[in-house]
Parts: structure tokens; C-alpha cells; sequence
């Protein structure tokens, strides 16, 4: 494969199906003639696979990730929209179906091309994910912070100015004048000298007999759209209760289904008695599915109850008997055999620095997994009928989860559709397709659409965890406090690239991961191995600052005088917080700095502690992504990132008891009150840099902030999450 050019974007117009198609896309070939026949209705001229015409000059944006809050669907249609120049109150924004035309390709293409001929971060995104090409086929993610920086700069921003050239050609050689001479504003191409003007509709057809150009982006001083806080697409839908998610799925017909698993990782049903459960109203069927038992019923309140009357046995595991305590035990004993350890990063030598050091300093931290919780529970309904299987259901990854049903119930992908949803809260966890393997499973037993939901409990107990862990550290400390080697040691369930690297002038490093598997699933989490690293790299350069006698935050300024962007953020935060200024007895103010997923956020925590009791009063936060699209939504994703962050290193632990998750519900697995939710500032620098995610940069650095703000208010150093202080 060749090294990818701004001019594989583009591909020749054709005609298809009698509707106009224009071929924009980040591989080379036109896939848009695939795409017609799912978007075209009749009179609607199809642009590329992105966009489509009206006769009433109506412009349809289509969005290929799915809307679980972040706002998706306003910012990527505010980027085709500006660059298109279409007129925003006439423009209509959908979700793109499961289909692969509309699979994550630059992520294939980085798989496949390698990191030498493609943007690293997409190489980097795709060798991550652990996925094979053909997996990465069915690829249809939203997530890794990745919509607006990845689809929005390649895809959407291209496809709106392609399709603004060929319609400027196809009015400039209707009209007989040069291109140059024209312009486009609100949906309509302007030939001011002859006071002509027409619409995109009117054009749309000719455009296709229009050679695309290479089209030409827009500069921030043009943008007309970018850059401003529009009203988000989906607020009113929402206000008004007409947005569908999963659970508001009603087909005729339909029947409920709910589940019980393996309460530990890894058994499998033995035995169950369905005589009372059978004899109870409206249940209709009981489904061994291997590693748990389904009852399907006319109600899933009728389900949960023959459930609870099956007494299933499961098999017994060599993980039965398997505590907390156990699996941590294991960590440290691995990060004890450095023949296990694996090089992430080496700087120098680090030991002939220790060994000279005028302070050595070591500490170690400690993380629990955590569940994700999101307020919808899991939950699918499938339909399986005339040789074919639907879908409906919150999808972080509708293609690759209609390929996992498919294989599940031994259907050729084709014969699978999935129809995505709005998503009450993600985080990563609907990225997995378990529920919907079940629900497709279920319903293939059956000749009508059942829904299956699962329990809060079922939902708590049976996630995809984030990955718990210990962090070793040593550092070396100069005559003036300064650090002049940095040893760390780490478990981890991946190689977590970046999230391990340090951006301090340290002029010796060696960072060694070690792996060391068990019986507990992991799954993506909202930031993923950044919520571990900050918290562990944040806290040790703090006891540094602490150690060396010196202000954090003039500490961490010292050494990122070669890291501009960093130190402007750093600074930004601590000036926003007012950094210095005293506070009463039993407060404290903490600060910390991470870069994750493009963006740079720097955060304050300031705390009350009283009678061992930790409030948050205040949290600042300060952000450079490059640049923002739309400001508000931006805002809201550090603030939404900043909480989910908050509840994790408040409350977040998900222990293991007799092999099986203790936690159930949220009255042991509980999110932040809103009583414990303090005001919550943003900042933003749009610093011109390579755009930035936002959905997972602010979770990071807010655990580190609050220990650090813990330890200024009452002497302690907690290293452990959550945050429990010593009496």
C-alpha cells in the first residue's frame, strides 16, 4: 500500500440507482453507490456516503458514531455544514447505518499500512485495540475520544468542502463564468456580478458530471459554524422524551427475557429446576445459555421472579475461592521478578543516579478495577425471522456487534442489521456485545421479537472491569531538589503506550511494565490506562515537590520549560484557581497535568476536610485540544469526565469475594451525589495544535489533583483509591 495522500480523499462521481453520488472518502475507490440504496429516498441526491440533497434543499449529515451524550451528531454535522457552507437551520443530522461502508477504515488502513505510512495515532489506536483486519472490517467504534479529531478532520470537514467544489463547478460551467468568481453561503451558490443565485438542490445533479477537485479547507478565520456553541442537535429530543434508547424499544409482539450468569468468571450452569418457575403466569421458556440461565416471559418483572425460583448450580473454578487481597498479592510478587518486566521506556542510567543521589524517594500506589455503571442497564432486543436477524439496541460498535451476533447464531453477517439507538451512558462499556449475543441467542429460539434486560445486580456483577493495579516508583533527588532519575514499575493488562510517559525534563528513565493476568474481564474504560498513570505519575511528582521543599505546581512549571504547550495549560489552571492565595486551616489545594487522546488538561481540586470527611469546594480545569468546535459541549465533556473521575476516586471499587464480584447495586457500587458535586470551571487555549479528543481527557488528572489537595489540607500522602483517611 502506498503512502496515503490528501488526494486518495477524493474519487470520481458516478450515477447510481438514478441518484447523483460523488465519492469522497479516506481510502481510495468510490463506496458511495453501496450507501444509495440504504439513505436515497426518491428525489434525493446522494454526495458521497456523508451527505445527502433534498429537493427542498434540505442537507442531510450522516454521523457513523453513535450519541451517548458527548453531543456527536452537532459537532461533526457543524463541520461538514461549515465547510459545505449549508445553511444550518436546513441541515438534518442521522446516525449512519451498521453498515461497513461506513466502518472505521482509517483504522484499517493503519493496521494495515503500519505506523511508517499513516498518522501514528491511528496506527497506534488500531494496533491497540488488539483486532485482526478482518475484525477491524466490522469496526463502527465510538470511543478513544476520537469522533470529532478523527472523523470530523478526516472525513466530515473533506466531504463538506468536496462537495461545496463540485457544485461551484457545476454552476460555474452552467453559467459559463470562472469558479473563482463564484461563492457559496446558506445552502446556495452566488454569481454576485450577474446577481445569480440557485440552490445546492438545483446544481445537485450536474455536480456528479463535475470532475471532483481537491478541495481546499477552510482557515479558523473562515469559519462560520466552528468555533461557536450551537444549540446541540439532540437537547430538544431529549427535553420532549422522543429520543428512542434501548430500553424505549416496543416491537408487536414483543416478549422480555432477563438473565443470571456465573456469579465467578469462568463456570458454567450444572442445574437448574424449572418446575416452579414454569408453573408461575406468563412465563413462557427457560434457556440454558451455557454460562447462565434465561427466562423469557410476557414481562420482565414475571421473568425476575422465575428466575429467582430456578436454583441454578454452576461449576465449580479453580478462581473460587479467589479474594481481592489474592489478586494483589499476585501483582506485587510479579512486579517483584524484573526478568518479567518489559521496557516501555529507558532514558539513560538510571541506577549510577540513584546511587549518587542526594534524596532517593519511593512510594507505591494502588488502583481497584472499577465497574462502569452506566444509568441505562444492558439490554438488546432481537427479532430473528424470514432468515434474517435485527438488532435494536445503544451501540458503542453497531457493526462489529452485529458480526458478533451473527456468528453466535450461525448467520452470515449480511443477514444481520442492527439499528442503533441513543445510549444512556457509555463509557466504554457498550462496546462489548455480550448482552446483545444473548438477546440474538434467545431470540433465535423463538418465532417472536424478545427484549432482554438485565438487573442493575447482573449489570454491576458481570462488566468488562477496568484493570485494577500497583505503580512502584524511585526517584532521584540533586542538591536542589530536582529529579535526576525516575524508576517505575507497573502491572498492566495491555501495553499502555503513552499513557506511561512522563512529561517532565528527567534526564534519566526506566519504566518497566509487567503483565500479569487473571481470572477478571477487562474492558475499556473512560480513558483507559490514563486514568491509572495520572494518578500514579501525578502523585509521585507532587511527593517530589514535597520532598525537595518546593511549591507542586512551580515544581512541575521548572520542568516543562521544554513542553511550551504543557506549561500553558499548567499555568492557565493554577492562575484560574488562584495558586497561592491561603487557605483556612483544613483546606487544601491540589494540582495536576496530564496529556491523553491529543488533549492537554491541567486541573486545581480544592478541598475541605472536616472531621475526616472530604469535600470538594471547587474544581478548575484548564484544556488545550487545539482547537474546539463547539465550546459548550466541550465544556461539558470536561466537566462530565471530571465527575466520572471524581466518583472513581471517591467511591469506585469493585472487589472480588470467593472468586465473584462483592458489589451489586449502587447502594455498594455508588455514583457521586449531586451533594457531593462541587461548581466546576473550564478553560479553554485553542493553541492551533493537531486537534485533541475530549470525552476522556479530564478524567485523568482529577485523582491526583484531589490526593494532592487531600495532602495539603491534612498531612496525609493516600495512595490508594478510593480515598479512605487514616482516623
Amino acid at each position: 500500500m502506498g503512502k496515503w495522500s490528501r488526494r486518495a480523499f477524493i474519487t470520481s462521481g458516478v450515477l447510481a440507482g438514478g441518484a447523483v453520488i460523488i465519492g469522497v472518502a479516506i481510502r481510495p475507490g468510490n463506496r458511495a453507490d453501496k450507501v444509495a440504496p440504504l439513505i436515497a429516498s426518491d428525489g434525493e441526491t446522494v454526495f458521497d456516503i456523508w451527505i445527502k440533497i433534498a429537493p427542498d434543499n434540505t442537507v442531510t449529515v450522516y454521523v457513523p458514531h453513535a450519541e451517548m451524550g458527548q453531543g456527536v451528531r452537532t459537532t461533526l454535522g457543524m463541520m461538514l455544514a461549515d465547510e459545505m457552507d449549508a445553511d444550518w437551520d436546513n441541515v438534518t443530522i442521522l446516525e449512519a447505518p451498521a453498515d461497513r461502508e461506513y466502518a472505521n477504515h482509517a483504522f484499517i488502513q493503519g493496521f494495515v499500512a503500519g505506523e511508517t505510512q499513516f498518522p501514528s495515532f491511528l496506527f497506534e489506536t488500531a494496533k491497540g485495540l488488539f483486532l485482526t483486519v478482518s475484525q477491524l472490517s466490522n469496526l463502527q467504534v465510538t470511543g478513544g475520544s476520537a469522533s470529532t479529531r478523527f472523523t470530523g478532520m478526516i472525513s466530515m470537514r473533506v466531504a463538506g468542502a468536496s462537495a461545496k467544489a463540485v457544485l461551484l463547478q457545476a454552476a460555474a460551467d452552467q453559467w459559463q463564468v470562472p469558479v473563482a468568481e463564484l461563492t457559496a453561503a446558506d445552502s446556495h451558490i452566488i454569481h454576485s456580478a450577474s446577481n445569480r443565485r440557485t440552490t445546492f438542490a438545483s446544481l445537485a445533479p450536474a455536480a456528479a458530471l463535475s470532475a471532483p477537485a481537491q478541495p481546499v479547507l477552510k482557515t479558523p478565520a473562515q469559519y462560520k459554524l466552528m468555533g461557536r456553541s450551537l444549540p446541540r442537535y439532540d437537547t430538544e429530543l431529549k427535553v420532549d422524551g422522543s429520543a428512542q434508547f434501548g430500553l424505549d424499544v416496543s416491537l408487536p409482539g414483543m416478549k422480555y427475557a432477563t438473565v443470571r450468569a456465573a456469579p465467578v468468571f469462568g463456570a458454567t450452569v450444572t442445574s437448574y429446576d424449572e418446575t416452579a418457575a414454569m408453573a408461575m403466569s406468563g412465563v413462557l421458556k427457560i434457556i440454558n445459555l451455557g454460562d447462565a440461565v434465561a427466562v423469557l416471559a410476557d414481562g420482565y418483572w414475571q421473568a425476575q421472579q422465575a428466575l429467582a425460583q430456578l436454583n441454578i448450580k454452576f461449576s465449580p473454578t479453580s478462581q473460587d475461592s479467589r479474594q481481592s487481597a489474592d489478586i494483589f498479592a499476585q501483582f506485587n510478587a510479579a512486579l517483584d521478578d524484573p526478568n518479567a518486566w518489559k521496557k516501555d521506556v529507558h532514558l539513560g542510567d538510571t541506577a549510577p543516579a540513584i546511587a549518587s543521589a542526594h534524596q532517593v524517594v519511593s512510594a507505591r500506589y494502588q488502583v481497584p478495577y472499577l465497574a462502569h455503571s452506566p444509568m441505562e442497564p444492558m439490554n438488546c432486543t432481537a427479532w430473528v425471522h424470514d432468515g434474517r436477524c435485527e438488532l435494536w439496541t445503544g451501540s458503542q460498535n453497531p457493526l462489529g456487534f452485529a458480526a458478533d451476533a451473527a456468528q453466535a447464531i450461525d448467520f452470515d453477517v449480511e443477514q444481520v442489521s442492527l439499528h442503533n439507538q441513543f445510549l444512556g451512558g457509555g463509557f466504554g462499556r457498550r462496546s462489548m456485545s455480550d448482552a446483545t449475543v444473548q438477546a440474538a441467542r434467545i431470540a433465535a429460539t423463538v418465532d417472536y421479537p424478545v427484549k432482554l434486560l438485565w438487573s442493575r445486580e447482573e449489570d454491576i456483577r458481570h462488566d468488562f472491569y477496568r484493570q485494577a493495579g500497583i505503580s512502584r516508583f524511585r526517584a532521584a533527588l540533586d542538591t536542589d531538589g530536582r529529579p535526576q532519575a525516575w524508576e517505575n514499575q507497573y502491572n498492566d493488562k495491555r501495553d499502555p503506550g503513552e499513557a506511561t510517559t512522563i512529561p517532565y525534563a528527567i534526564p534519566h528513565q526506566a519504566i518497566n511494565s509487567v503483565k500479569s493476568k487473571t481470572h477478571v474481564p477487562w474492558g475499556y474504560w473512560r480513558s483507559v490506562d490514563h486514568s491509572h498513570h495520572a494518578f500514579f505519575t501525578e502523585s509521585f511528582i507532587d511527593e517530589l515537590a514535597i520532598a525537595a521543599n518546593q511549591d507542586p505546581f512551580g515544581y512541575r512549571r521548572s520542568l516543562l520549560a521544554n513542553a511550551p504547550r504543557l506549561k500553558a495549560v499548567l499555568e492557565l489552571a493554577a492562575a484560574k484557581a488562584d495558586w497561592g492565595r491561603p487557605l483556612p486551616a483544613g483546606w487544601g489545594r491540589g494540582i495536576a497535568i496530564h496529556s491523553s487522546f491529543g488533549t492537554i488538561v491541567a486541573e486545581v481540586v480544592i478541598v475541605e476536610v472536616t472531621n475526616g470527611t472530604i469535600r470538594v469546594d471547587r474544581i478548575v480545569c484548564a484544556a488545550d485540544a487545539g482547537y474546539v468546535v463547539h465550546p459548550d459541549g466541550f465544556a461539558a465533556q470536561m466537566e462530565g469526565g471530571i465527575i466520572y473521575g471524581l466518583t472513581a476516586a471517591l467511591h469506585g471499587e469493585i472487589t472480588i469475594a470467593n472468586g465473584a464480584v462483592a458489589q451489586s447495586n449502587f447502594h455498594d457500587y455508588p455514583p457521586l451525589r449531586l451533594s457531593e458535586s462541587p461548581p466546576i470551571e473550564v478553560h479553554v487555549i485553542n493553541s492551533g495544535a493537531t486537534m485533541g479528543g475530549a470525552g476522556e481527557p479530564s478524567t485523568p488528572p482529577l485523582a491526583p489533583a484531589l490526593t494532592n489537595a487531600v495532602y495539603q489540607a491534612t498531612g496525609q500522602r493516600l495512595r490508594q483509591l478510593p480515598l479512605r483517611l487514616s482516623s
